[in-house]
């Protein structure tokens, strides 16, 4: 009964949210058609009601910890769920995301990802997706702020292992800033699919910053042993009970 309680308050939450991008997106458009700050003043609004929804619908707290950058650096995140770009995004003052080509022509998403700076790439073509990349932001197409960058390239299920792809630290090296890692346990309560969400607290924690100089391969490592780990203490800490099989 309990169970079925929840699926229900899930299936109301979830309605309301998508319900409520589109109205803030309305409400939004006339500053967001003048001016980038409309856009990002419009994705801040939409992350804070689905966090203040989220506790009190479904019982699932948000906690952000560690420094928020506030200066130019490269956030290299873990991905979970939809979940942990709503925390992320909403605690960075000019956040924009490395993102998939295809968003761009998702309703009022892709818009107003492009329109807050977001770099969109080709997952399928990786050789050449980096290079665009690259170009972007060197050459000045990718606006001021803080980029976002999701080091596996997709959401990771808690306890699926998964290679931390070379675009990372091409933008590393390419960028010359430093990068914050983010650790997350969000996906032990909100899941990579479906409409059920558990109640509990989801946290994005802001890592200590890697400074920048540091060889790529040096780099890549460190990141990914100080993400997965922290991630995986997050995760315990919700409640998640990993196999005995993973080390």
């Amino acid at each position: 009964m309990k169970y079925a309680i929840q699926w229900v308050r899930c299936l109301i939450f979830n309605a309301q949210m998508y319900l409520m991008m589109l109205v803030i997106a309305i409400v939004y458009l006339p500053w967001t058609i003048f001016s980038r700050n409309g856009a990002i003043a419009a994705c801040h609004a939409y992350c804070s009601w689905v966090c203040w929804t989220a506790g009190w619908m479904i019982g699932m707290k948000t906690e952000v910890r560690g420094e928020v950058p506030t200066d130019e650096v490269l956030v290299a995140a873990k991905h979970q769920s939809f979940m942990d770009v709503l925390m992320i995004y909403g605690a960075l003052p000019r956040g924009k995301f490395i993102m998939k080509r295809i968003l761009m022509y998702a309703p009022v998403l892709g818009q107003y990802g492009l329109r807050i700076g977001c770099i969109p790439v080709d997952r399928g073509k990786r050789g050449q997706a980096i290079k665009k990349m690259l170009a972007d932001v060197s050459s000045g197409a990718a606006l001021p702020g803080q980029l976002i960058i999701y080091s596996q390239g997709t959401r990771i299920a808690p306890g699926v292992k998964a290679p931390y792809k070379v675009g990372t630290g091409a933008l590393y090296k390419e960028m010359g800033q430093d990068c914050v890692p983010v650790a997350t346990n969000v996906g032990v309560l909100w899941p990579k699919r479906g409409i059920y969400r558990s109640p509990g607290t989801a946290v994005v924690e802001f890592m200590p910053r890697i400074k920048a100089g540091m060889p790529t391969a040096k780099f890549m490592a460190q990141l990914e042993q100080s993400v997965e780990a922290r991630s995986n203490a997050l995760m315990v800490e919700a409640g998640f009970e990993f196999p005995k099989t993973i080390e």
